[in-house]
C-alpha cells in the first residue's frame, strides 16, 4: 500500500479548501437593511460638529447600498435652541455635560439644526433605493443618538415597526459617529431582537475621552458583531 506524507496531505487538503472559506461573505437577503446614521453635512469636514474624516465614510456606502433592498437613512434633526446645544446653558461650553431629565447629557456646539443646510444630507450621498429618512433629536427637550429609541430610552421612534412589519431581521449599520448615533443605533436593535453588525470602515468615530474603545467594547457585550464593507458580498 502506498504511503501518503500527512504534509503534504494536508497541504493538498487545504489547498481545496481554503477558497471556499474565502468566498464566504455575508450576502444581505431580503430580510436585512442597511441603516445609514446621519452622513449630514454638520458631521464632515466643514460642519459645525465635524468628525474627523467623516466624508470618508461616502463612497463606501454608496457602493455598500448596491448589495441591500432595503436602506434606511436617518438625519440629526434638532431644533434652534435644544438641550443638548451648550449655547441653551448659562457658563457650558461644548464637550461638558449637564444632568437632564433623562440623565446625564453631553453638551453639543449648535449643529444639525432643522432646515438648515449644516442638517442636510452629504450631498455625494447616493441612495436612490431608500425608503425611509428618520428623523431625531426634534423634540427640543431631548437628544436622540439612536434611530429606534429617544435618550430616555421610553419614547420610540417608529422605526422598529418599520422594520418588523416589514420582515426585516438584520441590520447593518453605517455612518457617524461610530461612538455616539450608531454604537446606540446597533445596541438598541440588538435589544429589540434585530442580528446586528457595525461595518466599521463605513464608519467614522469623535473618540470623545476614550469613547471609541468604550462603544466597541459595549456594543460587543451586546452580541453586536464588527466587520468590514470587504465581508458584504456585493449585488
Amino acid at each position: 500500500m502506498q504511503t501518503v506524507d500527512r504534509r503534504v496531505f494536508l497541504g493538498a487538503l487545504s489547498a481545496v479548501a481554503l477558497p471556499a472559506f474565502a468566498a464566504g461573505k455575508i450576502k444581505p437577503g431580503a430580510n436585512s437593511a442597511l441603516i445609514v446614521v446621519d452622513v449630514q453635512n454638520c458631521f464632515v469636514t466643514g460642519g459645525t460638529l465635524p468628525v474627523a474624516k467623516g466624508e470618508e465614510v461616502v463612497p463606501v456606502i454608496n457602493k455598500l447600498a448596491a448589495a441591500f433592498e432595503n436602506i434606511v437613512v436617518t438625519q440629526d434633526w434638532h431644533t434652534a435652541g435644544h438641550a443638548s446645544f451648550a449655547s441653551s446653558y448659562a457658563g457650558k461650553k461644548p464637550f461638558e455635560a449637564t444632568k437632564l431629565s433623562y440623565g446625564n447629557q453631553v453638551l453639543w456646539p449648535d449643529h444639525c439644526v432643522q432646515g438648515t443646510d449644516d442638517a442636510a444630507l452629504h450631498k455625494d450621498l447616493k441612495l436612490p433605493s431608500a425608503q425611509l429618512i428618520i428623523r431625531k433629536g426634534y423634540r427640543k427637550a431631548m437628544d436622540s443618538y439612536s434611530a429606534f429609541e429617544e435618550a430616555d430610552h421610553k419614547t420610540a421612534t417608529g422605526l422598529a415597526g418599520y422594520l418588523k412589519a416589514r420582515g426585516i431581521k438584520t441590520v447593518f449599520v453605517t455612518g457617524l459617529a461610530t461612538d455616539f448615533c450608531v454604537a446606540w443605533t446597533a445596541m438598541d436593535a440588538r435589544k429589540l431582537g434585530f442580528e446586528v453588525s457595525v461595518i466599521e470602515d463605513a464608519c467614522r468615530g469623535i473618540d470623545l475621552n476614550g469613547s471609541l474603545a468604550a462603544a466597541w467594547k459595549a456594543m460587543a457585550a451586546k452580541g453586536v458583531k464588527r466587520i468590514q464593507s470587504a465581508d458584504i458580498e456585493m449585488a
